[in-house]
C-alpha cells in the first residue's frame, strides 16, 4: 500500500508525526510516496485546515487526518494512536465516508469567467475591515433578499462546524445533502441562515462595494477579489471527498466532544 502525507510545515508536532510515521510504515509493509498520483490514500497530518488542503489534492484518493492542531472535526486520529490507525488501515479495517463539496465561477461585468475550485467547507464572500458589501442572494433565478453584510457564506454539511458555526448557523450531519445559507453580520434584525437542497443553484450579486471597501471569494479560506457587478454562482460539484473512517464514532459524538 502507498501513502503520501501532506502536513503542516509550520507545526514542529506535525515533523515529529510524520517521521513517525515513516518510521511505522517501514514495518507494517506500507510504502510512504513523493507523489501524490502513486498513492493509494492522503494522511494528513495537521489541523483542519491542512485536512482541508488535502482535499484539493486529489479528489480520487481517501485521505485520513492526524490531529496535531486544536479543533479536530475532520481529523480524528490522535498522535498516540498512529500505529494502531495505520495498521488497521493495512488490514483493511476501516470505511469511507464520502463528502460533498462544492464549486462555482465568478462572472465579471466584461462577461470573464473565473473558475472557484471544488471546496469541502464553503464558499464565502467576505470584506476588508472597512465598509460593507451590498448583494443580492438569489437561488434558482428567485431573489430571496438584498443584504447590507460583511459577507454571505454557502456551505456544504461538512462546512457547517467551520466559518458558518461562528456566524450563528446551523450544525449538519456531514452525510447529509444540503447547502446551507448564512449571512456574516447582516445589517438587518433577521440573522438566519436559510437550508437549500443541494441541486440548487445559488448567485451571490454584488451590487455596490464603497469605495474603501475590498471584497473577496473565499473557497475554503483561499481569496479570488471581486468587484461591484460581478455575480458569483455556486452549486454542489461533481467531485466528493473521501474520509477514511477507523472507528464507528458517530456524527453526534463528535459534536459533543469538540463543543463540550
Amino acid at each position: 500500500m502507498n501513502i503520501f502525507i501532506n502536513q503542516d510545515r509550520l507545526n514542529e508536532k506535525s515533523d515529529n508525526v510524520k517521521n513517525q510515521i515513516h518510521e511505522i510504515s517501514k514495518d507494517i509493509n506500507i510504502t510512504i510516496v513523493d507523489e501524490v498520483d502513486e498513492a493509494d490514500m492522503i494522511i494528513s497530518v495537521g489541523g483542519d485546515g491542512t485536512f482541508l488542503k488535502s482535499s484539493k489534492l486529489s479528489t480520487d484518493k481517501a485521505i485520513i487526518g492526524i490531529n496535531t492542531g486544536t479543533l479536530g472535526y475532520l481529523t480524528e486520529i490522535s498522535p498516540e494512536n498512529i500505529k494502531d490507525a495505520l495498521d488497521s488501515i493495512r488490514k483493511g479495517n476501516y470505511y469511507i465516508e464520502k463528502r460533498m463539496m462544492v464549486e462555482g465561477e465568478i462572472t465579471r461585468l466584461n462577461g470573464e469567467i473565473i473558475g472557484i475550485p471544488e471546496s469541502l467547507n464553503e464558499i464565502a464572500i467576505s470584506k476588508n475591515t472597512f465598509g460593507v458589501v451590498r448583494f443580492d442572494a438569489i437561488v434558482d433565478g428567485k431573489l430571496i433578499n438584498s443584504y447590507t453584510a460583511d459577507g454571505i457564506l454557502v456551505c456544504t454539511p461538512t462546512g457547517s462546524t467551520a466559518y458558518n458555526l461562528s456566524c450563528g448557523g446551523p450544525i449538519v450531519d456531514p452525510t447529509a445533502n444540503i447547502l446551507t445559507l448564512t449571512p456574516i453580520a447582516p445589517h438587518t434584525v433577521i440573522n438566519r441562515s436559510i437550508i437549500l437542497s443541494d441541486d440548487s443553484n445559488v448567485d451571490i450579486k454584488i451590487t455596490e462595494l464603497r469605495s474603501n471597501t475590498t471584497s473577496y471569494v473565499l473557497h475554503d479560506g483561499n481569496p479570488i477579489e471581486v468587484f461591484s457587478g460581478d455575480i458569483i454562482r455556486i452549486r454542489k460539484s461533481n467531485k466528493i471527498t473521501k474520509i477514511i473512517k477507523l472507528e464507528n464514532r458517530s456524527f453526534i459524538d463528535n459534536i459533543r466532544e469538540n463543543i463540550s
